[in-house]
Formats: C-alpha cells, sequence, structure tokens
C-alpha cells in the first residue's frame, strides 16, 4: 500500500513520468470545500494509503496552511506529514512529482517524507522576469531593483538551491547550474523571451526540454505576470532512489518514524546533533547504473 502524495493545487500535479508513477490528491482550499468534508476527505487518504505526505508552498494562503493543520489535530493523527516547500511553485511540482515516484518504491513513509528535503537540493528552480521590484523572496540588491525600472529589462533569477541573479543582455556569463545531468522544465507567463532555451539550456547542458503550464500562484512568488518559470530536475527513478538509499536511516527519537537527513517528515522534530547525516558523496556520478525502481 504505497503512501499517498497530496498537493494544494491541481497545477502542482505534473504528468507522471511513466505509467508506473501514481497521481497525487488534491487538496481543497475552505472557500471550495467545507471542515466536515476535509475531514472525511483525509480520512478516506488513510484508510486507502496508510500514511498521507502533503507538500505545499510558501506561497499558500494562510486559511489553507491553517486549515490542513486542523484537519490533522481534529483526526488526531501522527500519519500525516506537512511538508511545507520554499520552492518556487513550479519547483515544488517537480518535488511532489518526485516524491510520487519515491512513493511506490521500497521506503516507508517516513523516508519518503524526510526525502524531500535532500530532493530540494537537486532542483535547480528560477525564472526570467521583466521586473525584481516585487520580488521579496530571493534577495535582490538595490542596484538590481532600479535596473529593473528601465523599460525592455530582463532578469535571470535562481531561487535555489543557491540563490542567485543576472541581468540578461549586459553579462556574459549566465547562472551557474547543476553539476550532474538533469532535465529541464519551463512554464511560459506572459513574458516573451527564449533565454531559457537558447541560453540557459546548452550552458546547463540538459539532457532534455519540456514545457508544462503556468503554476496559478507564480505570477504571486515571482512579484509578476511576465516571466517565464524553469525547473532543471532529476529524471532518472533509479539515480533518485540511489540517491535517497545512500543515506543512513534513523528513527524519530519523538514518533519513531524512520527518517533521512537531519528532520523527521512527520513530527518535524529535529535529529539530535551527533546522529546528523548527510547524502552519500558520488551518488549523482554513478548514472543511470544505479538500482532500478523496486
Amino acid at each position: 500500500m504505497p503512501t499517498v502524495i497530496a498537493a494544494t493545487s491541481v497545477d502542482l500535479v505534473l504528468p507522471p513520468t511513466d505509467q508506473q508513477t501514481p497521481t497525487a490528491a488534491v487538496l481543497q482550499s475552505p472557500d471550495t470545500q467545507p471542515l466536515d468534508a476535509a475531514l472525511t476527505e483525509m480520512h478516506v487518504l488513510l484508510e486507502q494509503h496508510g500514511y498521507v505526505v502533503v507538500v505545499y508552498p510558501s506561497s499558500v494562503s494562510p486559511a489553507l496552511e491553517q486549515r490542513m493543520f486542523a484537519v490533522r489535530a481534529m483526526l488526531e493523527s501522527d500519519r500525516i506529514a506537512l511538508l511545507r516547500s520554499d520552492l518556487p511553485p513550479l519547483g515544488t511540482a517537480v518535488l511532489v512529482r518526485q516524491l510520487r515516484q519515491l512513493s511506490i518504491c521500497d521506503f516507508s513513509a517516513g523516508v519518503v517524507a524526510s526525502a524531500s528535503r535532500l530532493l530540494t537540493h537537486y532542483i535547480y528552480a528560477g525564472a526570467v522576469l521583466n521586473s525584481v521590484t516585487k520580488l521579496d523572496r530571493v534577495p535582490v540588491s538595490l542596484k538590481s531593483h532600479a535596473k529593473s525600472w528601465v523599460p525592455g529589462s530582463q532578469f535571470a533569477v535562481l531561487a535555489g538551491p543557491n540563490p542567485q541573479l543576472i541581468k540578461i543582455g549586459q553579462t556574459a556569463g549566465v547562472l551557474g547550474g547543476p553539476e550532474f545531468g538533469t532535465q529541464l522544465l519551463v512554464a511560459k507567463g506572459q513574458l516573451q523571451t527564449d533565454w531559457v532555451s537558447g541560453t540557459l539550456a546548452p550552458a546547463w547542458q540538459v539532457q532534455g526540454l519540456q514545457e508544462a503550464a503556468l503554476p496559478s500562484d507564480s505570477a504571486r512568488w515571482w512579484g509578476t505576470g511576465k516571466l517565464v518559470e524553469f525547473a532543471a530536475f532529476l529524471p532518472d527513478i533509479s539515480v533518485l532512489y540511489q540517491l535517497v538509499a545512500s543515506v543512513r536511516r534513523v528513527k524519530c527519537h519523538w514518533c519513531s518514524m524512520e527518517l533521512i537527513g537531519d528532520r523527521c517528515g512527520f513530527c518535524s522534530s529535529p535529529l539530535p546533533q551527533p546522529e546528523n547525516q548527510t547524502h552519500a558523496t558520488g551518488v549523482l556520478n554513478q548514472g543511470a547504473s544505479a538500482s532500478s525502481r523496486p
């Protein structure tokens, strides 16, 4: 019985990578679903799957976030993980899909939930923007703010794993990218530019480029609707599997769930410092020869 992955909007549920990748449950906002219906829906998910791992962006409405915590408290369940993602919406959607892929592997629910923190470090999420004047989720200098008032300006911004910002057209460089094989997902907003496909993709030596619909929350996250959002990610489930499997598993000292890394995905309790583990080095250099999906 695989752990079910849940998201807070339908546009965070990307098409599956193969016929085995399950879909995600989509939780409704308080505006469209009364509390008793939300309780019933979550109860059904728990009965059907045993554990529910909810991934939601930091830009989600406070009302929906409060609703999810209220549902978990009222059900008195320790089988619901609520994972807040600081990635931009498209990057969060990629994370949701990767957890969907891992949910049917031979990992426990605790490992799947805690793997979200590990996988976030391997998702290069950013956007091309026409302005950074309202961008408050990535460090922006006063000089960049001033430049954004110049008509026709465009900026390339990387939100994670290492925040970066460059002005397109006035620099010979590009954003620092991954040093391992990735595919690039692109979602176009109201900005006309081919910089992502024409400049960024070749510079990052991506293995493929795919298009997706722009998530509804992207304009609010980036501070403008004139953007092209992108996310580079590990596409191969065998590499994802080996990456997660390479980290030592321990039991949470608080809730006894199995976990990897430094924090439990279910109760959020940090691992005692001497036990903190980092992922094994060299995993991504071993390529697609890693163990396939169980």
